[in-house]
């Protein structure tokens, strides 16, 4: 059984009669009988009453018309959903990021859904070291990370470029220096991010190279409560600056520049090198070009 065949005796059972079926579908009348002899066989009941003047439905017939409406209603819908898709007006987006990456996601993500409203967007909160890993295994269609992936199996196009920026209460001794040194901080606690970050490696290896303490006391786990606790004035941190840059803006932390200690950061949006992807995750690449 197949939809073509079910097209066929659902033309015989509109038309009623398997003369005019085969006018409607350009074919022979033989031809259309023996495709409703073969359609009887394979669900083991005779589905046309052929005794009378008029061709008739037996109750078997009945039921085979309804689901074959149904099919060619479903074969529709399938053909209206694959053109949407095709046409970016559907689908689903899914983006895996972690906390602070998601921030540079959002003026890009307002675009898209203001050209693309129907496509149903995910942000995934994920660890951005393990990102790679789930692009990979098929877990994830797009990522955000920042940092350079170096695998051959990916691609990456950097969509974003920011810096660390060391942030301070207004009221810390600190914060009317508009530039400080390294040493200037040797005294001070840092609040840190407690997941491992190549950047948070850049600023340990340059306070160990200049021979600088960096009391690091305070772990947090998140960027929010890191800022928080920087507005208490708890300690001092390094934070990218989108984070924090409507915080600098209102006046409730200060950006002190450390001189020599700027770590810029390139952020990037990663995907299979060698995969297909979805309409709208080209959709969405589309829009970075």
């Amino acid at each position: 059984m197949d939809l073509a065949t079910l097209a066929v005796f659902r033309t015989v059972a509109t038309e009623r009669s398997f003369s005019r079926a085969a006018v409607k579908l350009a074919r022979t009348q033989p031809a259309v009988s023996l495709a409703i002899k073969r359609l009887e066989l394979d669900v083991g009941e005779t589905l046309i009453d052929r005794g009378g003047r008029q061709t008739r439905l037996t109750d078997a017939g009945q039921v085979v018309l309804d689901h074959a409406r149904r099919f060619e209603n479903l074969r529709s819908e399938l053909t209206q959903a694959l053109a949407e898709l095709r046409d970016n007006a559907t689908g689903r987006l899914l983006i895996g990021a972690n906390e602070s990456a998601t921030l540079y996601l959002l003026p890009l993500i307002s675009r898209y859904r203001r050209r693309y409203p129907r496509v149903k967007v995910q942000v995934r909160r994920c660890q951005s070291s393990k990102i790679p890993t789930e692009i990979v295994e098929g877990d994830l269609e797009l990522g955000v990370v920042s940092y350079d992936p170096n695998d051959s199996r990916l691609t990456s196009h950097i969509i974003f470029t920011d810096h660390l920026a060391c942030v301070v209460a207004p009221q810390h001794r600190l914060a009317r220096r508009r530039s400080v040194s390294i040493a200037d901080l040797g005294m001070e606690t840092f609040i840190g991010h407690i997941v491992v970050s190549p950047y948070k490696e850049v600023v340990e290896r340059e306070f160990e190279r200049l021979r600088v303490p960096l009391n690091r006391d305070l772990e947090m786990p998140t960027v929010e409560a890191i800022r928080k606790m920087v507005q208490r004035n708890e300690g001092v941190a390094f934070l990218p600056r989108m984070c924090v840059e409507d915080e600098i803006a209102q006046g409730t932390l200060r950006e002190i520049q450390v001189k020599g200690l700027m770590p810029e950061r390139k952020i990037r949006l990663v995907h299979p090198a060698g995969r297909t992807l979805s309409h709208a995750a080209r959709a969405f690449l589309a829009l970075l070009r």
